[in-house]
């Protein structure tokens, strides 16, 4: 195969919420996907939603290009070994969040390595199924790949044109560096997502009409499937472990020095939200490298339909670029605050376009 040679006929085993969207987006490119999962109705919504075809029971024809393996990491050895068994492909990957284990115990049943790629698209949704599922879930994301030594450059070629069909951006790297890497990015927020989320549980209703923003954006991923996650914990044990030893460290030492009360306590609690601060600041931004800083820009917007669609319509005739958008909603009324990103320099035009079309614009 060519660089980078784009597979022409897949196979996705699992049409869970990433699995149908590698589908969907090879089917925008015209190519030939076959489904198969354990799950008839899943497999039948992923088909009804025009991700492919089912693959048929027993099938012996012509191998595919590639066969994706959209299962949890403690399912992919055996699902590598069964499908390779099958003939479904001439190359395979998979997309689960854990790269180390997977590897090793997919040598372990002797499954051949060298037309494997390993694989995770870092891109998802506190949603899960197939009807989550959407093409460009994976546009502009970065996709992990961790080919071994003795991987064939043909396999990761169509695998690496897999990814880019997707829209992604592939980022060649160690699995157990990977591993460290999720864990601190993704895996242990996670469970600390949870276990702000968890504490709501015995919320009086005082409290969760209190509820801002910032409650919503720390356990948005909370609402995530358990079941799901459980199985990637475990997988990643040790790392996501390491994570949250570190988090639980510097949440004890803030709860004891907010007990304490003195001045110079607050200054050691100060040095945490600095540092947090900072390593906010470390995250990249949209086009890569550090994140620039934009200018928000406030809006009370009606709850009714196409609200946001004109409010877009105005920032393009302002000549405005939208960086970023989110929502705030006041609980019990039919209107909310749209936080509109954008470039400093371009905060007041939009201003100005929004309140000459009768919005109101707090603050400038």
């Amino acid at each position: 195969m060519n660089a980078d040679a784009v597979p022409r006929r897949i196979v996705v085993v699992g049409t869970g919420l990433v699995g149908t969207s590698v589908a969907l987006a090879m089917r925008e490119r015209d190519a030939e996907v076959l489904l198969t999962d354990r799950d008839p109705a899943a497999l039948e919504l992923a088909v009804e939603l025009g991700a492919g075809t089912a693959l048929p029971d027993g099938a012996r024809g012509e191998p595919a290009d590639l066969a994706v393996l959209a299962v949890p990491p403690a399912a992919v050895a055996v699902t590598l070994l069964d499908a390779q068994k099958r003939g479904l492909a001439t190359a395979y990957t998979d997309v689960a969040s854990v790269k180390a284990r997977p590897l090793a115990q997919a040598a372990e049943l002797g499954c051949d390595l060298s037309v494997f790629v390993a694989g995770h698209p870092l891109a998802g949704s506190e949603r899960s199924g197939p009807g989550a599922a959407r093409a460009d879930l994976f546009l502009g994301r970065p996709w992990a790949l961790c080919p071994t030594d003795g991987a064939d450059p043909a396999v990761v070629a169509v695998v690496t044109g897999l990814v880019k069909a997707c829209g992604a951006m592939p980022v060649t790297v160690d699995a157990a560096e990977h591993d460290r890497a999720v864990a601190l990015v993704s895996h242990g927020p996670h469970v600390v997502s949870a276990a702000v989320a968890a504490r709501l549980t015995g919320a009086d209703e005082v409290a969760l009409g209190l509820s801002g923003q910032g409650v919503r954006d720390v356990t948005r991923i909370a609402a995530s499937d358990p079941r799901l996650w459980i199985g990637i914990l475990s997988a990643n044990a040790e790392p996501v472990a390491d994570v949250l030893e570190a988090v639980a460290t510097d949440l004890a030492v803030a709860a004891s020095l907010l007990r304490d009360g003195s001045e110079e306590a607050a200054t050691h609690v100060a040095d945490l939200l600095l540092r947090g601060n900072a390593g906010r600041s470390r995250i990249p931004g949209k086009h890569g490298g550090r994140a620039p800083e934009y200018a928000e820009v406030p809006v009370v917007i009606p709850d009714r339909p196409g609200e946001l669609a004109m409010i877009f319509q105005a920032a393009g005739i302002a000549g405005v670029n939208i960086e970023d958008v989110t929502i705030e909603h006041s609980p019990g009324r039919p209107v909310g605050v749209l936080q509109i990103s954008v470039v400093p320099e371009a905060a007041d035009r939009l201003a100005t376009e929004l309140r000459a079309r009768g919005w109101s614009v707090p603050g400038r």
